[in-house]
Order: C-alpha cells, then structure tokens, then sequence
C-alpha cells in the first residue's frame, strides 16, 4: 500500500477505518479462530470472504485450509490491507477481488463456504446478494452469516437485520438452514447448505 496515494488525511481516515473493523468488540468479542472452529471447514476447501475488510476472517481461515480464500471488498485500500497481511505472514492463498456483493466475479459452483460476516446489514438487495452467493457455492456447498440482532430499543441509524428476516430471506434463496445460533444476545450466526 502506497501511502503517498492517499495523502495524510486519508491515510489517517483509513487507519481509523481498520481499527474500528478490527475491534473485537465489534464483531461479538468472538476471535475469528473461534468463529472459523463452528464451520463444517474441510482442509482443501475454497472460502469466499464477503466485505472481507482487514482480513480479520480471511487471513486466519487461509491458515487452516490449503485451497484458496477469496476476499472480496469493493474498498481496494482494505485489499491491499489485506495483502499486506498475507505477505507479512507468508500466506500464497489469499486471493482479493474488488467487487460487491450482488455481482460476485467467481464461475458457478466454485465455492464450498461462503462466509458473510457483519455486512449483509449493508447491502441494499438482500435477495440479489444471497442469489449470487448461492450461485458460486457448490452443491452440498456451506453459506454461513454472522450478524448483529435487531432490538427494539436500536437506534434507526444503526441498519441490522433482524435473525428471522435473515432466516427467511436465506431460504427465499433457496438455501436450507442447519444451525442458527445466538453466541451473545446481540449476535446471530446462521450456517445454511445449498
């Protein structure tokens, strides 16, 4: 990552940009090695890390699968990041793409998990995103969502799904749900298999 590119005040919003994504209070104070320990994760499978960010989760589950983990983020800054880490730590099977969600650059049936970690709240077609995670996903393939749970007393600002909505529109895409699990009263994890 050049830091002439982005100027210092750029590079200062995107330091605080990568320590408010890796905050592990964020993400449930659940460690991404816990998190990845819950998944039915083969050594030789390919993962798909969707708004990939800093890596939190693409960089420690390419160190326990040998096949390759995609990390796609249309923020190319977080890409680099995330490249950047994989090179400090000598790791060959990152591969970032720059795209969104709804319009996922990998061929048919390429995928044996896809993991959706605190984003889906961001999307804008809910049902288009799903649809093309189900798309790259193999048959007997695993989609996996980590989410915030809605609560009535939110704020209207703070966009979250709620685990229901999320159930449902996961089988709308045609997927079936095996495991739903609430890990903390604010966070829902949903593994689905095409």
């Amino acid at each position: 990552m050049d830091k002439k590119e982005y100027g210092p005040e750029g590079m200062a919003h995107f330091a605080k940009k990568v320590e408010f994504l890796d905050n592990p209070e964020r993400r449930g104070d659940i460690p991404p090695e816990q998190l990845l320990r819950m998944f039915p994760i083969k050594k030789e499978d390919n993962i798909l890390d969707i708004g990939a960010g800093t890596g939190y989760i693409t960089i420690p589950a390419a160190k326990i699968v040998d096949g390759l983990v995609y990390a796609l983020d249309i923020d190319s800054k977080m890409l680099d990041f995330v490249n950047s880490k994989a090179n400090k730590e000598n790791i060959t099977n990152v591969k970032t793409l720059k795209a969104s969600m709804d319009d996922i650059p990998l061929n048919d049936t390429s995928i044996d998990i896809v993991l959706a970690s605190i984003v889906l709240h961001e999307v804008k077609d809910l049902s288009t995103s799903l649809n093309q995670m189900k798309r790259v996903l193999k048959s007997g393939g695993y989609f996996v969502c980590v989410e915030f749970e809605k609560k009535e007393s939110q704020l209207e600002n703070h966009p979250r799904i709620p685990s229901s909505l999320m159930e449902q529109a996961i089988k709308n895409a045609g997927l079936s749900i095996i495991q739903k699990v609430h890990p903390t009263d604010f966070l829902y994890i949903i593994i689905a298999k095409k």
